[in-house]
């Protein structure tokens, strides 16, 4: 396993040489730095924590746990700190970058992002609901229909699909293709779609 922390740039399309138009996903990842490994004699795992994109805060305003941490590494503070599974963590060290290169053009990759938020929505928008007949003298519109019986078992269940909070969630898409990189501008070019907004966080986890 490897992976890479990356920033999501936006969608563009390619062409093949056949002329065949391709909808891609830019995505701007690392140069990452190694902040601190993760072993499977002191751990039970083996892992990289992956620092991306240096902050230009001062240091007054990071947290001093996490300032500490990062000066223990010898890393300027970055603002994004994550994990990552690797299996070959021999060869990096403390203070090391994790680039693109590390992919290959074709190769298929795992993508994990922050969905987009939308706030409260309703059934239609949330869970795809049809409703009801928009005829005349119809009573049902866009109602959620029932929502449970009444004597038994006399409440809603849990999971109920009803309007609520959508959008916001961590979500992760298998298996999306690489179709080209970029090394000198740290680009990766990904097919189809990625979730989360433009310059929202996202994790390329490869096999």
């Amino acid at each position: 396993m490897k992976g890479i922390l990356g920033r999501k740039v936006g969608m563009t399309q390619i062409f093949t040489e056949d002329g065949k138009a391709i909808a891609v996903t830019v995505i701007e990842a690392g140069p990452c730095t190694v902040v601190q490994k993760r072993t499977p004699e002191k751990d039970g795992y083996s892992a990289l924590q992956l620092g991306f994109m240096e902050k230009q805060k001062h240091e007054s305003k990071f947290p001093k746990p996490l300032l500490g941490h990062f000066r223990k590494a010898g890393i300027k503070p970055t603002r994004w700190l994550k994990e990552v599974k690797f299996d070959n963590i021999d060869q990096y060290n403390v203070g090391d970058k994790v680039t693109v290169e590390i992919f290959q053009p074709g190769e298929k990759v795992d993508i994990t992002g922050t969905s987009k938020g939308r706030g409260f929505a309703g059934y239609h928008k949330r869970h795809g609901f049809g409703g009801g007949r928009k005829s005349h003298g119809s009573d049902f519109h866009e109602g959620p229909g029932s929502i449970g019986a009444c004597a038994f078992p006399g409440r809603v269940h849990k999971g109920k699909r009803m309007a609520g909070h959508y959008g916001n969630e961590t979500v992760t898409v298998k298996n999306l293709e690489i179709v080209d990189i970029i090394p000198e501008k740290n680009l990766i070019l990904v097919k189809g779609a990625v979730p989360g907004h433009k310059g929202g966080l996202v994790i390329v986890k490869g096999k």
